[in-house]
Parts: structure tokens; sequence; C-alpha cells
């Protein structure tokens, strides 16, 4: 499909309110989309003989249920996936709520973090993956990232696993392309839609790693008109 060179965080938010609103996309719909793009990326790059989980650090919010997507389809493939939930379940709401209604009824390994938890021992599957998936922050993110985030950050890149980071490494700004403090280094970004803007900066560069661009089924002329704006 022909690409936009870079959209803006507020330009992010146009595309999928109007696929919602004005073409009648359910936001469920566009999380399924992106989910098994990322889970596509993530089945040609991971290491092939590892039989060790691909770990799955998910966020509250809407990148963290493209996360869980992302760990039902590994599961249908045939992938040990252990998926690790940063909040209460409880605290999840809205699209990413029903995909975790659907990973906790898939049988798919997951552990969530409640208050009083011991974060290092919650983040110890970190070390023992073959591939990790940041589904932690996404695009409406921006500043330095807080606890319990920044500490799950820190052990994704101290892990010496390759990341694969959810349309955009956490802790990164899609529109400044300043990382934050600390921020996911990853081997691969699959980002939607459209490159983001902050991507083009030098300093992002060595954050994203490979940058792959995946469809969640909006038209091109969608995308263009609000690129265009």
């Amino acid at each position: 499909m022909p690409q936009v060179s870079y959209l803006s965080r507020d330009a992010v938010r146009e595309v999928d309110r109007r696929a919602i609103q004005e073409l009648g996309i359910p936001g469920v719909v566009l999380m399924e989309n992106a989910g098994r793009a990322a889970a596509e990326l993530v089945l040609q790059v991971r290491p092939r003989a590892d039989d060790c989980p691909v770990v799955i650090l998910c966020g509250r919010g809407n990148n963290g249920g493209d996360g869980l997507v992302v760990a039902r389809h590994l599961q249908i493939h045939g992938v040990p996936v252990h998926v690790l939930l940063l909040a209460p379940g409880d605290s999840v709401r809205g699209d990413a709520a029903v995909n975790l209604h659907i990973v906790r009824r898939a049988r798919i390994r997951l552990d969530e973090l409640a208050p009083g938890d011991d974060l290092a021992r919650f983040l110890a599957p970190v070390n023992e993956a073959s591939l990790l998936v940041d589904a932690l922050l996404g695009t409406g993110a921006s500043g330095d990232p807080r606890s319990p985030y920044a500490e799950a950050i820190q052990a994704a890149n101290a892990s010496g696993a390759p990341v694969v980071a959810i349309d955009v490494p956490s802790g990164l700004d899609c529109d400044t392309g300043q990382p934050g403090r600390p921020c996911i280094r990853a081997a691969y970004t699959c980002t939607f839609v459209a490159p983001k803007r902050g991507f083009a900066r030098d300093e992002a560069r060595q954050y994203l790693g490979q940058l792959h661009v995946a469809s969640i089924g909006v038209p091109p002329w969608l995308v263009e008109e609000v690129a265009s704006r």
C-alpha cells in the first residue's frame, strides 16, 4: 500500500478516530490487525532453534492490548509464550480488556503485577526469553517512563535477548524522537500505518532497530487525507 512519509502523534489519533467513527471499523478489529501483523514479524525473526519462550511485556493501555493479541497468534503457531502484564488485570480497560479476557481463557501463561509484588522477581522471566516483545508504552506516551515500566525496560535492555517493539520503542517520544530514560533498544520495530515523525531524528534510530511498517486495515486514502492537513 502507498506509504505516507511520517505521522505525528495527533495524526495517529485522528486516523484511529476516523477509522472507528466514520468507517465503522471497531477499535478491537484495529487492535487485532495490529497484533497479528506484529506476531507475523516475531515469527519471522525469532530464533528458530530456541525452545525458550517469547516473553511479552504488556502495559495496561492499547499498546499492551496489541501485545495480548500477539500472544494469542504466537500460541496458534505453537510458539511458547509468557505474558507479563505490568499492571493489575482489573485496571485494564476497553479493547485491551477484551483481549486480556481472551488470553486468560486461551490458557496462555500470564502473570499480572499486583500491588506489593516483588518487581525483580516478577521480571525474572525476561532473562529466560528467546525474544522479547515490547508492548508497554505506545505513541501517546512522552517523558521518562515511570515504575514499573522503567524497571521492565531496563530488564529488557540488560537481558541480551532481541526485542521487537510494537509501534514505538517504549520510552521513545514518537513526535520528537527524544529517548526517555530509560528507553527500549529494539532490534526490530513494527510500527502501524506509517513511520512516526520522531523516527526521522538521528537520535531515535539507535533505538528503533530495523523498522517494519504494517497495515491495520485502514484505507490509504484516509491516511493520506489526515497526513495532508
